[in-house]
């Protein structure tokens, strides 16, 4: 028992001394060192700053915050998406904890008779590109899985949401990183989108691939092509995959090197006017078959009015088949801070001024919008019909129901959550059949209780609802019909 005790006490005063000569060492490496003023004055104690900085976040999350005061989401959001994709209820009791005041807040207008449930129907499907593309598209989902890339995300996280979306009936956007076996894997209908670095249709030469195209447009399950011209994490910045991200299946997809950081161009280096943008959507629709669109975030938009205008003098046929709008105000991918705080229009003014100059143009019937940006919880879903959206899409909250927690680590390939990592060890934590059903139950959840919202204003299915169905708060603490903050420029077919 004495040379148990004296061996541990050995170890004991060995591990201190071991700590006495790191501190020694950290006090000579920081007193010395220029790089840092906090750490240089207060030797090893200054480190602590950067340790509870970091815990910061963590704590603020789980402790501090309050449920409706954190960005980019906060709790509410996350827990509705989290109950909704394990099929759990999602009431909840006692009265809102939103607060209803802020400007900009939608209030729905309930009708004194709502739809009863035995009237009310399934959102009808809509055709897009019919009377250009020879192959259009018949979609059946009014919420869908928007661009997130392979390479950007794990591959269990692709095989969910692929198999998760096979499930539900709804589409899935590739994001700009090519068409993987993963995408293909659930069966479910896919959008294919064409970044600016063309990664997936690419010659050696980084110039778009007729054949490739061909060799994507062959899979029955690719009904769309959609040209990425900004997304709202970097309006007028490239798409960018860390070095540590891009293995060798990643590289061979997207048609790169192994191991380089894959950033692209900042726009396409092939398309700089209003008729560069048409004769390309011409042309991939010409070379696939199938209807082509493009996506934007919407700053400047004098360029849509002179797009318009150009679709009507060229022929309507030549109008892309679908735009997709998304938000200024962030996005899954990594980008700068400026471009994500402050470059570009948020979705809520975007989208009814897209709308607008599409029916003033008289092409509503054959320009179909699709709304993208933090639309999260039915709230978001059902303004946006409101707004005008044929279709609305989403990406962080496709990924809530795979399990993310907000955690804020998708660039750095440490994802706690196996989504946005290549760490096999970490992503051992991701069960694609698992996360396939809550995925799919977070879509039959959102059209459900976006189903109630249309049913309380007093409409028989989503596609119903319009601008005098909601309102908005305003600066004088009074709110107004979003019919009359933007009105109507017509009734048109479609």
């Amino acid at each position: 028992m004495t040379a148990v005790l004296d061996g541990l006490t050995s170890l004991f005063i060995f591990v201190v001394g071991l700590v006495v000569l790191a501190l020694i060492a950290l006090f000579i490496i920081d007193r010395y060192q220029t790089s840092d003023t906090v750490r240089r004055n207060y030797p090893v104690i200054g480190r602590m700053r950067y340790v509870l900085s970091d815990l910061g976040e963590f704590f603020r999350q789980y402790f501090f915050a309050m449920d409706r005061e954190e960005m980019p989401f906060n709790r509410a959001q996350r827990d509705w998406v989290d109950d909704a994709s394990k099929a759990k209820s999602t009431n909840v009791a006692f009265g809102s904890t939103r607060n209803l005041e802020p400007v900009g807040t939608p209030i729905f207008v309930n009708c004194p008779w709502p739809t009863l449930e035995r009237d009310a129907v399934k959102e009808p499907a809509m055709l897009i590109g019919e009377g250009a593309a020879r192959q259009p598209y018949l979609a059946p989902s009014l919420f869908n899985i928007s661009g997130m890339s392979y390479g950007a995300l794990s591959t269990p996280a692709v095989r969910a949401l692929s198999n998760g979306a096979a499930k539900a009936g709804c589409w899935m956007n590739t994001g700009e990183g090519g068409l993987s076996p993963y995408h293909l894997e659930g069966g479910c209908d896919i959008v294919f989108q064409i970044g600016t670095a063309k990664y997936g249709v690419r010659d050696e030469d980084g110039n778009l691939s007729d054949d490739k195209l061909r060799e994507v447009a062959a899979h029955e399950q690719v009904r769309m092509f959609e040209l990425k011209l900004s997304q709202g994490a970097k309006p007028g910045k490239g798409g960018i995959l860390p070095a540590a991200k891009v293995n060798e299946e990643i590289a061979k997809i997207r048609g790169i090197p192994v191991g380089e950081a894959s950033i692209s161009p900042n726009r396409h280096p092939d398309i700089g006017s209003i008729d560069e943008l048409l004769d390309m959507i011409a042309h991939i629709r010409e070379v696939t078959g199938k209807p082509v669109g493009f996506k934007t975030v919407v700053g400047a938009y004098g360029w849509l009015e002179n797009l318009f205008a150009e679709v009507n003098r060229r022929g309507i046929e030549s109008a892309p088949d679908f735009i997709t709008v998304d938000s200024g105000d962030g996005g899954t991918g990594a980008a700068p801070l400026p471009l994500i705080d402050n470059v570009g229009l948020t979705l809520q003014e975007a989208l009814p001024m897209l709308v607008d100059l599409r029916d003033k143009a008289g092409l509503k019937g054959r320009i179909r919008i699709v709304a993208s940006g933090k639309l999260v919880t039915p709230t978001d879903v059902a303004w946006a019909l409101c707004a005008g959206a044929d279709f609305t899409i989403s990406a962080r909250g496709f990924m809530f129901a795979l399990g993310c927690i907000q955690a804020m680590k998708c660039n750095k390939n440490t994802c706690p959550t196996g989504i946005t990592t290549h760490d096999k060890s970490l992503q051992r934590g991701l069960d694609p059949a698992n996360k396939a059903v809550r995925v799919a139950n977070f879509v039959e959840q959102m059209r459900k209780e976006v189903g109630v919202i249309a049913h309380s204003v007093g409409v028989t299915n989503p596609r119903g609802m319009k601008r005098y169905h909601v309102r908005l708060v305003c600066a004088d603490g009074r709110s107004r019909p979003l019919d009359e903050l933007y009105p109507a420029v017509g009734v048109q077919p479609g």
